[in-house]
This record gives structure tokens, C-alpha cells and sequence, in this order.
């Protein structure tokens, strides 16, 4: 998949709003919003979210795991980890890029989250490149994904794929070569084969004149 297609899986995504106008409901193929009523938190998906707050018709509240004492925990529980923590969603780096561009007036301290979003981000993707060289090295057939979201798995895509595949044909290779003392017991047996003959009794008669 490519950037746009993660962003819009990612953009489906609930968050909350605080519209400032009243609606008795918008309708959509995917199912009805609302109904709005200013100062009303209300649920909607993320790109409902983004349209309306660049109309100004709301105010977005940021996700919980978008705090700063809580990306902080992260973090820490990602360098101490040899494997990958589990995020507290699946499309994180989506809903914080959308959400730091349009709305960065109602996420508290949000150069700070930004920064710290994009740190965690880099601790991740080292990980994700030292088990892609681990298991190149190793000859390995399979690799787990655990706790890897959908854009940190798709960063690896474009070479995993073909990596294994190489992989596992060379393996095959190598078990389907014979050896060369295979070889030349191969020949000898056949040499053996080729200058064998069979002996028939020979029947002597002595005949006295």
C-alpha cells in the first residue's frame, strides 16, 4: 500500500469533537453522524473531524494516548524492550499527523508531542531494520510482525517479500546440489556396471584315441 492508501484506513478512525453549531445529523454512505449539538462532545471519524475543525466548526480533543506523561512511557518501554511495545493504536502516526497539522491549538504541548511521537517512530523503525539485517544474516524463513502497525510493516514491504523468497530458493539450492563424493560414487558405480560380465561354465571333454 502506499502513504495515501495507509492515510485513508487511518482516517476512519474515531475520535471526539466539540462542534459549535447544531445538526440534527449528517448522512453518509458509511452510516449517520450526529446529531450535533454545540458544546456536545460527539463522536466522528477522524476525517470528519479534520473537515470540520478547518471550517472552524469544532474543536478536535485529542486522543488519551496523545499526552505527553503517557508518550513518555512509551518511550521508555520501547528502548528498554529487545522486541516492539504494543501502541496504543493501530495508526498512530497517521492520526498524529493529520491531528498536529489541523489542530495543533487543542492538543496541549504539541510541538512536545510531536517530538516525541517522531523519537518513538525512529526507535521503532532501528528496531524493525536490525531484525531485517538479523534476519538476512540468519537465513531465516519467516519473520514475526507482533505489535508492528500497519505502516511499519508496510515500510518493510517493497524488500522483505523478495528477501525470503531469494532465501528459501537458494536453500532449496543447496539441498538439491549433490555432493561430489555423491558424484563419484555415482561414476564408479557406473563404471562398475559398464565392465561387468557374466561367466557361463565351460564344459572340457577328454577323448582317447
Amino acid at each position: 500500500m502506499d502513504p495515501d492508501e495507509l492515510e485513508f484506513l487511518g482516517e476512519k478512525v474515531y475520535v471526539s469533537i466539540i462542534p459549535t453549531f447544531n445538526n440534527d445529523g449528517i448522512h453518509l454512505i458509511s452510516g449517520d453522524l450526529g446529531p450535533f449539538r454545540a458544546s456536545l462532545p460527539v463522536n466522528v471519524p477522524l476525517w470528519v473531524a479534520v473537515s470540520l475543525k478547518r471550517q472552524k466548526k469544532c474543536k478536535i480533543q485529542p486522543p488519551d494516548w496523545m499526552d505527553m506523561q503517557k508518550l513518555e512511557y512509551i518511550k521508555e518501554q520501547e528502548k528498554q524492550s529487545s522486541g516492539f511495545t504494543k501502541m496504543p493504536s493501530d495508526h498512530y502516526m497517521v492520526e498524529a499527523k493529520l491531528l498536529l497539522e489541523c489542530a495543533p491549538d487543542d492538543i496541549p504541548r504539541a510541538d512536545e508531542v510531536r517530538t516525541i511521537i517522531k523519537d518513538i517512530w525512529d526507535i521503532r523503525m532501528s528496531k524493525i531494520r536490525s531484525s531485517v539485517t538479523k534476519l538476512v544474516k540468519n537465513s531465516d524463513f519467516y519473520a514475526a510482525v507482533d505489535n508492528l502497525t500497519v505502516m511499519e510493516i508496510n515500510s518493510v514491504r517493497p524488500i522483505l517479500p523478495h528477501a525470503l523468497d531469494h532465501l528459501f530458493r537458494m536453500k532449496n539450492t543447496e539441498k538439491t546440489r549433490p555432493t561430489q563424493s555423491s558424484n563419484v560414487s555415482s561414476f564408479l558405480l557406473s563404471k562398475r556396471a559398464s565392465t561387468s560380465f557374466h561367466l557361463s561354465p565351460v564344459t572340457s571333454s577328454n577323448t582317447e584315441d
